[in-house]
């Protein structure tokens, strides 16, 4: 049966998950400190099996960024990105109620804009705000 866990801090889960969408994992000091320092999350598990995850980043005063959204290849397709990004909206939400002029961001994958579409997410370049940008 499928199931969410609220902030689950499960270091292993998360490598397996980052490993299992072709990211590589961390160290698993590097992940716990990542964990550790997460705003908020969501672990989705079929039975006992994690099968996705996703949380977000930020001081939830000025902004928020959604991050790390994973599903195991064999559930994509299938709900679970959607029911993932449901469940973060809505605590973005709650925090939005303190702060509407918070700003939420996502990094999204190549190729994976349109999903985030569906959400209400739009390109930074279509508002003239320019690219969104990485420091290597």
């Amino acid at each position: 049966m499928i199931h969410i866990k609220e902030n689950n801090k499960n270091v292993e889960e998360f490598n397996l998950l980052y490993d299992s969408v072709g990211w590589g994992a961390y160290s698993n000091e590097i992940s716990r400190k990542a964990l550790n320092n997460t705003f908020y999350s969501v672990s989705i598990y079929d039975d006992d099996s994690i099968i996705g995850y996703g949380r977000i980043i930020g001081d939830a005063i000025c902004f928020l960024y959604i991050q790390d959204i994973m599903v195991m290849p064999k559930y994509q397709q299938k709900g679970i990105g959607t029911m993932i990004m449901n469940k973060l909206l809505e605590k973005i939400q709650k925090v939005k109620e303190e702060n509407a002029e918070l700003r939420v961001y996502v990094g999204a994958s190549q190729n994976k804009e349109s999903f985030y579409e569906r959400f209400g997410f739009i390109k930074r370049i279509d508002v003239n705000l320019g690219y969104g940008m990485i420091l290597k």
